[in-house]
């Protein structure tokens, strides 16, 4: 196996997708997926070859890979050969059919609860932005002063997923909290630094959400996300139309956002069972 050979195509990759403006997540995760399948190819990775590649994905649904990862895998090499080596054929391999899951959603009373259990202001104050903006925990992390505009109760949300801009709401009861957070701040620093200064950790914000699920006792399978999760369908619950919440979430496909009315279809919560 000539590793100089993977080691080569792999930089070409790289190099690809950063000229396209790729997110650095991505160029990460591409190098990651197309190393390992140039690894079980072994040779000749530049040559395009279906069948290799349809194996590769079953040995990968073996393996207990699902559906999305395997999805992600298929457009890595799909980049690679069509961008990067120039196949102009079509590629025939279908991506795997997705599960259908429901997004795990929490009660108002059991976000209330995580919040309570809470002893660390800046914590309950990182958890309840999440929540009452629907922020993913990238962007509470990365989350600037000059991001908020405390007059018109927005949060400006900059090169989030798929180098997305976007705008939601910032709660209005939070507004003295975060003031008091950032004074004598600059305009150019986070809103939420560690104890040491520089930025926090995703993972560091996913151990404070799972650490109040412990403690507020909730059983759910709930992760950070779901706090975004929830945003969403409680402003469904209120009446928020759609296509706001699609604006507010950054959804490009307003079918992504559609999976929400599923948990808050009201009409069905108010049916009783016969038992």
């Amino acid at each position: 196996m000539d590793y100089t050979n993977i080691g080569i195509e792999i930089n070409k990759v790289i190099r690809e997708l950063k000229i396209r403006n790729y997110s650095p997540k991505t160029v990460k995760s591409y190098s990651e997926y197309l190393k390992k399948y140039f690894l079980y190819k072994k040779e000749n990775v530049d040559k395009i070859d279906q069948e290799n590649i349809k194996d590769f994905l079953l040995y990968l649904e073996e393996k207990g890979k699902k559906p999305q990862s395997r999805n992600l895998y298929l457009n890595s090499i799909k980049f690679y050969y069509q961008n990067v080596c120039g196949y102009k054929k079509f590629i025939n391999i279908r991506f795997a059919k997705k599960y259908q899951r429901l997004p795990i959603v929490l009660s108002r009373n059991e976000i209330k609860s995580i919040l309570d259990v809470q002893t660390n202001v800046k914590h309950k104050l990182m958890l309840s932005l999440a929540y009452g903006s629907g922020l993913r925990v990238s962007e509470v992390v990365n989350l600037k002063i000059t991001d908020i505009d405390f007059d018109n109760l927005i949060i400006h949300i900059k090169q989030s997923k798929g180098n997305k801009d976007r705008v939601t709401v910032l709660p209005k009861k939070l507004i003295n909290e975060i003031k008091r957070l950032i004074a004598f701040k600059a305009g150019d620093d986070l809103v939420f630094e560690s104890e040491r200064g520089g930025k926090l950790s995703s993972r560091t914000l996913q151990k404070v959400f799972e650490n109040g699920l412990i403690k507020a006792k909730i059983q759910k399978k709930a992760t950070f996300h779901s706090l975004r999760h929830s945003f969403a369908t409680h402003l469904l619950e209120n009446g928020v139309d759609v296509r706001y919440v699609q604006e507010l979430l950054g959804h490009r496909n307003i079918r992504t956002t559609q999976i929400y009315t599923h948990v808050t279809n009201m009409a069905l919560k108010n049916i009783k069972s016969p038992l």
